[in-house]
């Protein structure tokens, strides 16, 4: 059974930081692209950032220069570092595993979402 579950949310004042993880287990996670996600209130889930296997990086231009995802395949974790925190970057994050190979895919497979309230 595939499980992610998403920690290192909560409440940071406009300008701060914050570390996401997600760990996966149920999955070769080593194979597996791994992104972030976030759905603010009202609003449609958006795509925040990715990282391949390869290790190679994508991000939204919103949070391009702020945010960081990086993997450690050692420990099945991805994470997504928040700096320069702004009132708009709040919603439910969420982590997300997806392979293709070939004509197959696998997944995606979502975490429950963790909550990132900016606010002062």
């Amino acid at each position: 059974q595939v499980q992610l579950v998403e920690s290192g949310g909560g409440l940071v004042q406009p300008g701060g930081s914050l570390r996401l993880s997600c760990e996966a287990s149920g999955i070769i996670f080593s194979i597996y692209s791994m992104g972030w996600y976030r759905q603010a209130p009202g609003k449609q889930r958006e795509l925040v950032a990715t990282i391949t296997s390869g290790g190679s990086t994508n991000y939204i231009d919103s949070v391009k220069g702020r945010f960081t995802i990086s993997r450690d395949n050692a420990k099945n974790t991805v994470y997504l570092q928040m700096n320069t925190l702004k009132p708009e970057d709040t919603a439910v994050y969420y982590c997300n595993a997806l392979r293709t190979y070939s004509i197959s895919t696998y997944g995606p497979y979502w975490g429950q979402g963790t909550q990132v309230t900016v606010s002062s």
